[in-house]
């Protein structure tokens, strides 16, 4: 039997571009939080995930209408799983992360939201019994006191208080939301659909639920997007944030296979606090220097494959 995955002794030209690619696509995943907290000022937050998933699923229409009789049939069969990833994905970690980035840094919501994969360990314990190896479970331990200590600023009091920023929160539900929308994502009942084709019609399912929201953002009289400035920022978030990041992780999992990509999606707390510090100013608190520590300590413990074993791993796409 051949294995799909190729190796060091492989064609060492398609394995060092896979490398590459895989090196970028965390940066890509990055930029969502980046060009959203510097676009949500121009552009109100359902309006903005609106357009943004609308014209990433125009963009893949030629690969929705390919699949087309695939497509027709898993409409016709899960038009209700569809809408629920289209709200998980697209609605609450769209629309719910430019809300909060509102309310709360770049910087904090980027630490919060790589807690993802250990919401997953924890999704699939509830609703399908998985079973939590004690690895894991020190792991989330370790990374959810370095989410405590973002949320709560490593001060002490703030934690007796129970005093959070509502931003905070609203990253702690995204990042959630995002594990369900990854545990969904992977159903056999769409496995029939190609990866880019399923992809297309989910971005449809959000952007039609988030389309009634974006008309009353319209007709209240919230910022729409009428400046270079603005344009700019969508444009970035489709195809950096969504198209580059999305069709890079898919590139990884089938070139390098899902172990590997996974580590390489450890580098996303650096590459956010780091495009943040640069790009939109903010300030390394101590705190965040201990948050990043222990999180992406407690994910890489939680998640790290041990040994042969191979997992899946669910990333915020966002």
């Amino acid at each position: 039997m051949t294995s799909n995955v190729l190796t060091p002794s492989g064609r060492s030209p398609r394995l060092a571009i896979a490398y590459v690619v895989m090196a970028l696509t965390p940066l890509f995943f990055s930029t969502n939080i980046i060009f959203g907290r510097v676009t949500v000022p121009e552009v109100a937050p359902f309006t903005l995930a609106f357009l943004r998933w609308s014209f990433c699923a125009l963009i893949l229409l030629p690969f929705v209408f390919k699949a087309r009789r695939e497509v027709i049939d898993v409409v016709r069969r899960e038009p209700l799983l569809l809408l629920l990833l289209g709200f998980l994905g697209m609605w609450i970690s769209g629309a719910g992360v430019y809300y909060s980035l509102q309310h709360t840094t770049a910087t904090n919501g980027t630490l919060i939201y790589t807690t993802s994969p250990l919401m997953i360990i924890l999704l699939e314990r509830v609703f399908f019994d998985r079973t939590i190896r004690w690895r894991e479970l020190g792991g989330m331990a370790v990374a959810f006191v370095g989410v405590a200590a973002i949320l709560f600023q490593g001060s002490f009091n703030r934690f007796l208080s129970g005093s959070l920023n509502v931003g905070d929160v609203g990253f702690v539900l995204a990042a959630v939301s995002w594990a369900g929308y990854s545990i969904l994502f992977r159903s056999g009942r769409l496995s029939k659909l190609p990866i880019m084709s399923l992809f297309g019609l989910v971005c449809a399912a959000g952007a039609l639920l988030l389309l009634p929201f974006a008309l009353f953002e319209f007709v209240s009289g919230a910022v729409m997007p009428v400046t270079g400035s603005a344009w700019q920022g969508i444009a970035g978030i489709v195809v950096f944030s969504s198209l580059l990041a999305f069709s890079g992780f898919q590139y990884g999992l089938r070139t390098l296979g899902a172990s590997l990509t996974g580590i390489f999606m450890y580098l996303l707390p650096p590459y956010g606090v780091l495009l943040a510090v640069l790009f939109l100013g903010e300030k390394l608190q101590a705190f965040h220097v201990a948050g990043i520590l222990l999180v992406l300590g407690g994910v890489s413990l939680a998640t790290f494959p041990a040994g042969k074993r191979s997992k899946k791993i669910g990333v915020p796409e966002s």
